[in-house]
C-alpha cells in the first residue's frame, strides 16, 4: 500500500473537500481519501500501483489545482510485517 499527499489549490469548503474525495475515490485502487481545505492537500491511501497521475487529472477535472506530490509506503497500524 502507498499513501500519497497532494498538495491541492482551490479548495475553500467542506463541500469542496467532498468533491475532491468522491473523484479520487472512484479510481482504482484507492482505499481511503481525506481532504482538507485548511491545509491545502488530499491524502489517499491506495494500492501500489494506483495511477498518481489520474488522481491528480480527476481533481483538475473538479477545478482545482495540484501544486505537488509526495508518495511514501504506507502500513496499517498495527500491522507489522516480519522480515
Amino acid at each position: 500500500m502507498i499513501k500519497v499527499i497532494l498538495g491541492v489549490e482551490g479548495m475553500m469548503c467542506g463541500m469542496c473537500e467532498s468533491h475532491v474525495n468522491d473523484v479520487v475515490r472512484k479510481l482504482g485502487g484507492v482505499k481511503k481519501v481525506s481532504s482538507s481545505h485548511m491545509k491545502n492537500r488530499t491524502e489517499i491511501i491506495a494500492e501500489d500501483d494506483a495511477d498518481i497521475d489520474a488522481m491528480k487529472d480527476a481533481i483538475a477535472s473538479q477545478g482545482y489545482r495540484v501544486f505537488s506530490v509526495e508518495k511514501e509506503n504506507y502500513e496499517k497500524k498495527g500491522h507489522h510485517s516480519k522480515k
